[in-house]
């Protein structure tokens, strides 16, 4: 797993825009960011990869802020195991 910065998850998705994709997070549509170290976030590429296929196979704005929240959830999962 890689962690992508945004400028990285930009390329990817073609969104020229910082705001573009903080708007996104606001609604819901796109994963919040991790913390990389104190003043640097990224987002793992995985789940990014997960929203292009989404938008890519036509899903509605509802069903990615669903496919948001179970990757969220995955996140917590993980740590627990690591953990």
């Amino acid at each position: 797993m890689n962690i992508w910065r945004l400028e990285t998850c930009k390329a990817a998705t073609g969104y020229r825009s910082t705001a573009s994709i903080y708007s996104l997070m606001k609604k819901g549509l796109w994963p919040k960011p991790v913390n990389i170290n104190v003043r640097s976030v990224g987002w793992p590429d995985g789940e990014i990869l997960a929203i292009n296929a989404a938008r890519i196979a036509g899903q509605t704005d509802d069903q990615i802020r669903e496919l948001v929240l179970r990757l969220h959830a995955r996140r917590s999962e993980l740590l627990q195991v690591a953990a």
